[in-house]
């Protein structure tokens, strides 16, 4: 399986081809053969006289595995022969390509994220696979005089047992592309799957290709006369160029330029080094001797931040939803809990940091870049250079990573690119620019997941039943929103919590005290809200000595799937059998979890060891999903072990300022987990008939609040604040 690295009009180069096409909105299109390299069908499939099955996808390879699931549902509908099926980009700007599932929730947009793609191509490419698979059938009908109903279609080959007759899709191209689509399409039943919910028999499309080198990334990209550019940001927000000394930077052979980049609100601006490569213009940006204004420059500390946010929690705020009547005493012979939960800022830290690749022509844009919002980039783009949207080309590659970053709404870094560019023909430079951040630019550039306090309070009866809930989130925006607007990505998770709970407010404080960036990151407002609700329902069990697993049983009874994810999770680590103690004064200790996010139930189980030096080690997490039905099961184990990874970061993760400037700017003092501190994980998949929802996001929030109950049922020790770090024991 390789993915095409050509473009997608280099593809219809190359060989007719069947075009069938369906659109964003469910309707087939139509079939036509493809004659010319300028022919741009607005398709999801395309099989060439080769046999070969192209299946285009609107949503971005990130290492999600997207590629694959929407490969398996046409492959699965068409019975096609897998080892015949690639995958290539698709074209930018065609609004046939829109996300379903974001057109749903107002915005459409073409855009991978939100754990989205399998739920919006599950109807699109499951359609374009089946209407594919009848034309073939009509084909084949009509060639050799039999009814379409004769006939069978295997691996890719069209048989009629009868006569001994067989074509592979290939041979039937030149009389289906003749054929008329044709329209409502029976779909396959569940039960006659070959391909969809099986293990181990499907190779992810997109592997071969990183494995060989042959995966096209922004680095790759060279194209004639290319320059690079490496840019100086201010070292903080709201900082201002006063005056740069550049005379050693253009010293430096193979520097080229050095241009001023404007900045603003959403740019972060600077000086830009020009040079043939990368390496010399990072010297170069590093010879530059530069004096910033900071008369406006933001300069809180963390400290200082988080003493203000929890000034906030302690009052009203806005309600975010609210039943019932919050109680702010004990009941009779009951208790009364209050914990404030404090979070950091941050950094997605993906492994390829950001880059962009522009062209500029008199009245045109070309981008190279992994794409991760590609309808709002590219009108970003176009406005930033007086463009219309379609004047804008895209070009989509693979992308190292992203956890969220490549899907900025204020297109920063790409933005940033095209201004350096258009600095660079001003001064005569006319070149393809590829922009490129180190990993201290980007670890340092701000879009951060927002910090937060949550301040809550728990009452709980004699019985040990919680009767009221009142929570007050203190946080920046994801995006600009005004502070008496709810904000239900800050406060994601929150309004939703399955627990049976008469009395329940929640209510929100927008922090505008920073000037610092923020952006959604991997599971967005459910990475802070999950830690914060999963711990304090540990505290109420532990309070009330009941086991926080009976516990969470007792309030899941309204909520069936979320009961049965919690239960799978249980039974499968074992919860009822003694925990095995630890050696020469160790402790241990396990946590139990459970969430819903993006539309997917999931149950954590975290065992630990703290060790007698205060260090604590995960050991052991086992992992209950409920992603509706399952596609490719491998693909779903691979994410969910990686947002368990993802989130055991954040144990040890946070990106804190001093005088207004970051402190962390790599992997040494903002660190990523290890593959020595990756445990084993062990991950169960219900069976489900729901449709398939996303599995990318959801394995990420409750892993820390499972770690922390554990080191919590361990030590005695509740854990309210990220990250943990080493343990104080002396009181434990």
């Amino acid at each position: 399986m390789t993915i095409l690295t050509s473009s997608r009009r280099g593809f219809l180069a190359g060989a007719a081809g069947l075009i069938v096409a369906v659109t964003a909105r469910g309707r087939l299109a139509h079939a036509a053969e493809a004659e010319s390299a300028d022919f741009a069908p607005n398709a999801f499939v395309r099989v060439d006289r080769q046999g070969i099955i192209s299946v285009v996808s609107p949503f971005l390879e990130m290492g999600q595995g997207s590629f694959t699931g929407i490969a398996t549902l046409v492959a699965e509908e068409m019975d096609a022969d897998w080892s015949k099926v690639q995958v290539i980009p698709a074209e930018i700007g065609n609004k046939d390509y829109i996300n379903p599932t974001l057109a749903k929730h107002g915005m459409p947009f073409q855009g991978t994220g939100g754990s989205s793609s399998l739920l919006g191509a599950w109807q699109n490419m499951r359609k374009a696979g089946a209407a594919a698979r009848a034309l073939f059938i009509s084909a084949a009908a009509q060639s050799w005089g039999v009814p379409p109903e004769s006939l069978t279609v295997s691996n890719g080959i069209v048989s009629h047992l009868p006569s001994g007759h067989h074509a592979a899709f290939g041979d039937l191209v030149d009389r289906a592309s003749k054929l008329p689509v044709p329209q409502d399409v029976p779909l396959k039943a569940p039960k006659d799957y070959k391909l969809v919910g099986r293990e181990h028999i499907l190779p992810r499309v997109d592997v071969a290709a990183k494995v060989d080198g042959s995966a096209i990334y922004t680095q790759d990209i060279k194209l004639p006369g290319m320059l690079v550019a490496v840019i100086a940001h201010p070292p903080t927000w709201g900082a201002t160029l006063r005056h740069v000394d550049d005379r050693a930077a253009k010293a430096i052979p193979g520097v080229i330029a050095v241009v001023t980049v404007p900045g603003d609100k959403d740019i972060l601006g600077g000086v830009a080094v020009l040079a043939k490569n990368t390496w010399i213009a990072r010297q170069g940006r590093d010879a530059l001797k530069i004096e910033w204004d900071n008369t406006h420059a933001f300069s809180l500390d963390t400290k200082a931040l988080f003493a203000t946010y929890r000034d906030l929690s302690k009052r009203p705020g806005v309600v975010v939803t609210s039943r019932g009547t919050v109680q702010t005493s004990a009941p009779d012979g009951g208790h009364l809990i209050e914990a404030t939960y404090e979070q950091p800022y941050l950094s997605h830290a993906a492994m390829e940091p950001m880059n962009c690749l522009v062209k500029l022509g008199e009245r045109s844009c070309d981008v190279w870049n992994g794409e991760q919002f590609q309808t709002l980039d590219q009108m970003m783009i176009a406005k930033e250079l007086g463009l219309k949207p379609e004047q804008v080309t895209i070009n989509q590659l693979y992308a190292g990573g992203s956890f969220g970053r490549r899907a900025n709404p204020r297109a920063d870094y790409l933005r940033e690119t095209v201004r350096v560019a258009v600095a660079a023909k001003a001064q005569g430079v006319e070149a393809p620019v590829k922009l490129v951040w180190m990993r201290e630019d980007d670890m340092r550039g701000g879009q951060y997941r927002p910090m937060t306090v949550h301040r809550a309070q728990l009452a709980l009866d004699g019985k040990g039943r919680i009767t009221s809930w009142h929570h007050v989130i203190v946080g920046q925006t994801f995006v600009p929103s005004p502070p008496e607007k709810v904000d239900r990505i800050l406060t994601e998770g929150l309004p939703d919590l399955p627990y049976d709970i008469p009395n329940f407010k929640v209510e929100q404080h927008i922090a505008t005290e920073a000037a610092v960036p923020t952006q959604w990151l991997r599971s967005v407002g459910h990475t802070h809200s999950a830690f914060a609700c999963e711990s304090l329902i540990d505290d109420a069990a532990r309070l009330t000595k009941q086991d926080p697993y009976q516990f969470r049983r007792s309030m899941l009874g309204k909520s069936p799937r979320h009961l049965a994810v919690l239960d799978l999770a249980a039974r499968a680590y074992g919860w009822d059998r003694p925990l095995e103690p630890g050696r020469n004064g160790e402790r241990r200790g396990r946590g139990i979890t459970v969430w819903q996010s993006f539309g997917t139930y999931l149950s954590e189980v975290a065992e630990v060891t703290v060790h007698t030096d205060g260090s604590f080690t995960v050991d052991r997490v086992v992992c209950a999903v409920d992603c509706g039905r399952p596609v490719n099961p491998d693909i779903i184990r691979a994410q969910i072990e990686g947002g368990v990874g993802f989130g055991l970061s954040f144990l040890n993760q946070a990106i804190t300022l001093r005088n207004g400037r970051v402190e962390q700017g790599n992997f040494n003092d903002y660190p990523v987990l290890r593959m020595n501190g990756m445990p084993k994980v062990e991950v169960h998949i219900m069976p489900s008939e729901e449709t398939p929802s996303g599995v990318g996001e959801p394995g990420v929030p409750p892993i820390a609040p499972a770690v922390g109950n554990a080191i919590a049922a361990a030590t005695g020790q509740p854990q309210r604040s990220l990250p943990i770090g080493t343990l104080d024991l002396r009181s434990a």
